[in-house]
């Protein structure tokens, strides 16, 4: 089968990516008939480049002009059974990708299943940065993916993943694609947390879902036969700069060498200060930032972040590399760099206790659990924090 993707790559010197062509063409799938000026508004591609890359499409095979733009057979094919489009569910798909939509109510049933999934989840280990996000953030990230054309047909990377953003991802998946055989995407979960990693593969294997978990952990690099294999990743890091810059880098590595791959970050709202030393980074990495969602995830529990973080969906240009590849062996969790103590008080017996990394216990969760050594009571006030 002739690749109208790589042929017309060669012929049309794109600085947006390849990945254009590729929405240019499932456009034209999608609505068949479509105009020029729509096939560039869809693409956010001037008129004249869409233009150009219609007529490449168009000499290849791919595409015949008549009464607009359309798919020829082979051009068909090659978007169902190549780019992975066969077997779709075309009204759920044309019903998600509008803005419009109130996707919570046509994924009514993902979003039942998914809660009775996560209500099975581990507890969160909030001294490696982790936290519970709700069942509708995390089927939004997914749904996220799709509107950026970074789900069908992809091979998709979660750096970290407490969220089960990889399980939402399969379910939707599976949603869209009723046959489940038709559909080619795949999703990888890489984590230092066993439990979570044994958690996914149990639920992806009960709901026949493509996901592969690997235990890795990031401050080593990535092992051998990981670079430039993945589409786009996600990853909600530890909330330092450290902990940014490294999962960042180690998701850089195991993407495609391309422009134009997404890159789907959470992350708390920060100062100014530290929100430009992130977009320092950024530049460093050679990213672009493509949008900024506020308030776009939303936890349980999580009041250090206000119960929210931001959506920063990145992309890559033909400057992104990797800030870091060799072993990290700094601080990097926040509990590490900012080396807290808080004192608190028993209500019960009123013995003080520290918690933190240097302290008594690592977390309140860890003293609320254990309960006071003293009179076994599990409800403290918090007195006071330091630094050290």
């Amino acid at each position: 089968m002739i690749d109208y993707i790589g042929k017309v790559k060669t012929k049309v010197r794109l600085q947006e990516g390849v990945q254009v062509i590729e929405q240019l063409l499932v456009a034209s799938y999608m609505r068949p008939g479509i105009s020029t000026k729509e096939l560039g508004r869809h693409t956010y591609l001037p008129v004249p480049v869409a233009a150009a890359i219609k007529k490449e499409l168009i000499q290849a095979g791919a595409l015949i002009q008549e009464q607009g733009v359309r798919c020829t057979h082979s051009g068909k094919y090659y978007v169902e059974h190549e780019l992975g489009y066969s077997g779709l569910d075309l009204d759920l798909y044309q019903k998600l990708m509008a803005n419009e939509t109130d996707w919570q109510t046509e994924l009514s049933d993902v979003l039942a299943r998914l809660t009775e999934i996560l209500e099975q989840r581990p507890q969160v280990d909030v001294q490696i940065d982790q936290s519970q996000c709700t069942v509708e953030t995390s089927l939004r990230r997914a749904v996220l993916s799709l509107r950026e054309h970074s789900l069908i047909g992809k091979k998709i990377l979660c750096v970290g993943d407490d969220d089960l953003v990889s399980i939402s991802l399969g379910l939707l998946l599976k949603r869209l694609f009723p046959n489940a055989k038709d559909q080619r995407a795949s999703i990888t979960v890489m984590d230092i947390d066993e439990r979570f990693l044994q958690f996914i593969q149990g639920a992806a294997a009960k709901e026949d879902l493509v996901v592969t978990c690997r235990h890795i952990d990031l401050r080593q690099p990535l092992p051998q036969g990981w670079s430039g294999q993945y589409d786009c990743f996600f990853t909600d890091p530890p909330y330092t700069l450290q902990g940014l810059t490294l999962f960042l880098s180690r998701g850089i590595s195991a993407l495609k060498r391309e422009k134009g791959c997404p890159i789907f970050l959470s992350f708390a709202h920060k100062s100014p200060d530290f929100t430009w030393s992130m977009q320092r980074d950024f530049v460093r990495m050679g990213l672009s930032v493509k949008q900024v969602l506020l308030h776009f995830n939303q936890y349980i529990g999580a009041q250090m972040i206000g119960n929210s973080s931001q959506m920063i969906v990145l992309t890559t240009t033909e400057f992104t590399e990797p800030y870091m590849t060799d072993s990290f062996e700094e601080e990097l969790y926040t509990g590490e760099v900012r080396r807290t103590v808080r004192i608190y008080k028993c209500i019960q017996c009123q013995g003080e206790l520290q918690v933190g990394v240097q302290g008594d216990y690592s977390t309140i969760e860890d003293l609320k659990n254990q309960g006071c050594p003293v009179c076994a009571n599990q409800t403290f006030n918090l007195l006071d924090k330091k630094m050290i």
